[in-house]
């Protein structure tokens, strides 16, 4: 098979920065493990295979692969293939409106596309296939020998490292300085003494820079990513979650996490969750992408 394939930079208006991700825009005829391979080809945090939905009233069924596993749910692949999927103009001959509607793994996965007055994409936001779920807290400990940080790194003061997800789940850590999170140094063999087989296995590092700014770093080692430059899954959980513990039990908690920026990749995330009754019901996430390089893939 002969396949064509797109790369982009995600999270980015820029080329050369943001998080890498292939999208293969017709992924029929390809076996699970041919996806699993050519992920580990590309080598990027991530790459979706784009199949047809198994409802019609779906635009694609989108699979998800880092080069560790499949995975059921995430951010920067879904933002990016929506804006590769809008700028190609079809989803294997049918035709791209301003809303995707995905199937994957962890549900329905709803995208919007924001054009500008000529009709090509400018941004894609995607809403989170899943409510809130708050999971059990980790041991800083356990925390801290991953990162190589001393105790007093890990802030406190509004949460401990907290199991988060909104579709995938991720380990949520406030750290105390910029100077702390710079300082992280991932240790594998603590991460696979510690986190393997545990729910939220993955780390999201992150300091408040401003009253709804973060700047933080995302680390999955047992993934096959030992460092991810944006990574809109975990900054979807960690929108919502602020959101939850917020004092207010109703509005629009907005928040932009800074990523990337110790990876020399920077990367902005826009997000938004929606609070009711003290009760998180909506998180979205968005921002732009850049078409890198595109071609063919020999199966």
């Amino acid at each position: 098979m002969r396949l064509p394939y797109v790369t982009l930079d995600v999270f980015t208006d820029r080329r050369f920065g943001g998080n890498q991700l292939a999208v293969l825009p017709d992924a029929r005829g390809l076996t699970t493990e041919q996806m699993q391979a050519i992920t580990r080809e590309f080598n990027f945090s991530e790459s979706t295979f784009v199949l047809p939905p198994t409802d019609p009233q779906n635009d694609a069924q989108v699979r998800i692969f880092m080069p560790g596993r499949e995975v059921p749910f995430a951010g920067h692949p879904n933002v990016g293939t929506a804006y590769a999927l809008a700028m190609i103009g079809h989803v294997q001959g049918k035709p791209v409106g301003d809303i995707l509607r995905f199937e994957e793994q962890a549900g329905l996965v709803q995208m919007a596309i924001n054009r500008d007055g000529s009709g090509h994409p400018q941004s894609t936001e995607l809403t989170a296939p899943a409510s809130l779920a708050v999971g059990q807290p980790k041991p800083v400990a356990h925390v801290c020998a991953a990162t190589g940080l001393a105790p007093d790194a890990v802030l406190q003061a509004h949460h401990t490292a907290q199991t988060v997800s909104v579709g995938l789940p991720f380990t949520i850590v406030e750290l105390a300085s910029l100077d702390a999170l710079a300082a992280v140094k991932p240790d594998l063999a603590a991460f696979d003494r510690h986190f393997a087989g545990e729910e939220g296995d993955a780390l999201y590092l992150y300091v408040r820079t401003g009253d709804a700014c973060v700047q933080a770093r995302m680390l999955a080692p047992l993934h096959g990513v030992v460092e991810d430059p944006a990574t809109g899954s975990a900054a979807a959980a960690l929108t919502g979650y602020l959101a939850h513990i917020a004092a207010a039990d109703a509005g629009t908690f907005p928040l932009t996490i800074a990523q990337g920026l110790e990876m020399g990749r920077p990367s902005i995330i826009q997000g938004v969750a929606e609070k009711s009754k003290g009760i998180v019901h909506a998180v979205r996430v968005g921002g732009p992408s850049v078409a890198v390089m595109e071609g063919f893939l020999t199966v």
